[in-house]
């Protein structure tokens, strides 16, 4: 059964080059261990809500915009193995969080079974 990771983050307008080409890199080393797709996607209609909404739910600030993105996998058995070992890849592993082009401690993050396929 299909498996999905799905991710939102906060990122700098001005740092958005820059979370792009590490996005580049991040999907080659999923694909590389076996992820089926990986895409990330940058907010273009993305207005805060009254109760609950993207910007929110990231405490999106000025001059920020969302990023939302996923992965997928053939189940969540390959989602942890393949997770497992790009979290060891020495390619990610070595990434500062401080320097990173994104605020770390303000990405949703979480897995997916699949319920409907229309």
């Amino acid at each position: 059964m299909p498996y999905v990771d799905g991710f939102i983050v906060a990122v700098p307008k001005k740092k958005l080059k820059a979370y792009a080409q590490l996005s580049k890199k991040a999907g080659k080393i999923w694909r590389e261990y076996g992820a089926l797709d990986y895409r990330e996607w940058v907010a273009d209609d993305v207005k805060p809500g009254k109760l609950t909404s993207f910007p929110q739910s990231v405490k999106l600030k000025p001059g920020e915009t969302v990023v939302f993105a996923w992965i997928t996998y053939k189940s969540r058995a390959q989602r942890d193995k393949i997770n497992g070992k790009v979290m060891a890849d020495p390619r990610l592993a070595s990434m500062d969080p401080k320097t990173a082009p994104f605020d770390v401690k303000r990405m949703i993050y979480g897995g997916f079974a699949s319920l409907v396929k229309a």
